[in-house]
């Protein structure tokens, strides 16, 4: 394995946002290891350069042998389960996966001198926030458990990198992720998925009998939902400079990943109808308890300590390449239970 910039570990390399980030990695001279237990990933989505070990991100026997054999420097961990109704329904299951699982991996980091991580976090740490930009100062107060184990994930780390001088992380704190690679090789193939965009793809691709929003009569623009959405190969252009940054000596911190503006869930549903050309129906359906209003990240501080520059902020671009990923999925595979084994 060629690696001029040292070997990173990717837990949960093989889903949606890992793999594209896992191909950026390997663009900028990283060599990569892949632990990936496929429940939701997919094995021919890790990148063709980067090693790979099917297993628990929390195996700690495995984890020694994977840091001693590869000479390990850095962990990046993406390996999560993320449904949020899912969560609320399962909690026990997200408890284990998103928080032991997590515990058990920078435990392990510990023991083995491994004292640089980057965590895949959520804006759903924000819960129900007061304002509509949201800052890395503002209140974390979760509303589900998917967002509390992402939550108590970055406590861990905060208190691991206090007992630690030489343990440094960063935490991205995500918002609305979508889209797919732009020469149509990779995006996101997640079974159930529950995210704006791709369900809109799904619909348009005849994999879903439509939309349904989730209220209309919101203090908005149209009366629909605002939420700040960001494409997949910008978030993982930013992992790839969180690494230098804290390759450099930088502090451990959390970081706001989004665009620092949003679009309502009308304009999402008539982007994807327009660049996909398919009029799927629409409906109208009750709020569900816990959404804002109005959700966007504010990104200073991203762009102030990585130096990040977004190159695909376009929300029809975003949503034609996600179109476009969706359409070569029905083509590679036949029917919608089929198209995400």
């Amino acid at each position: 394995m060629t690696a001029n910039r040292g070997c990173v570990l990717v837990t949960g390399g093989a889903g949606y946002i890992g793999s594209h980030t896992t191909l950026q990695l390997a663009d900028a001279g990283y060599g990569v290891v892949v632990l990936d237990n496929l429940c939701t990933g997919h094995r021919w989505a890790v990148a063709p350069s980067a090693e790979f070990y099917e297993g628990n991100a929390g195996d700690a026997a495995l984890l020694k042998k994977i840091f001693q054999r590869h000479k390990i420097t850095k962990v990046i961990h993406f390996a999560a389960h993320t449904i949020v109704p899912e969560s609320v329904t399962d909690p026990i299951k997200y408890y284990h996966n998103n928080t032991v699982v997590s515990q058990r991996l920078i435990a392990a980091c510990a023991a083995n001198g491994i004292d640089r991580f980057l965590f895949s976090s959520s804006a759903a740490v924000y819960g129900l926030p007061a304002a509509v930009a949201v800052t890395e100062a503002s209140p974390t107060t979760p509303m589900n458990p998917y967002g509390t184990t992402k939550l108590i994930t970055e406590w861990m780390l905060r208190d691991t990198a206090t007992a630690m001088s030489q343990f440094r992380y960063l935490a991205l704190r995500y918002f609305n992720v979508a889209g797919a690679r732009l020469d149509g090789s990779l995006g996101q193939a997640t079974a159930d998925a529950t995210h704006l965009i791709k369900v809109a793809c799904e619909a348009a691709c005849g994999h879903r009998p439509g939309v349904t929003i989730f209220g209309g009569d919101y203090e908005t623009r149209d009366g629909t939902c605002v939420r700040d959405y960001i494409h997949v190969d910008d978030l993982a252009a930013a992992h790839v400079a969180a690494l230098s940054y804290l390759n450099d000596g930088g502090e451990s911190r959390s970081l706001n990943c989004g665009y620092g503006y949003g679009y309502t869930v009308r304009e999402i549903v008539d982007t994807v109808r327009r660049v996909s050309g398919v009029e799927f129906p629409v409906s109208i359906g009750n709020r569900r308890p816990g959404d804002p209003a109005a959700v966007v990240a504010d990104n200073s501080l991203l762009r102030e300590w990585l130096d990040w520059h977004p190159r695909h902020n376009d929300i029809e671009l975003i949503c034609r390449t996600a179109y476009e990923w969706e359409r070569e999925l029905t083509n590679r595979f036949t029917g919608n239970v089929a198209r995400h084994q």
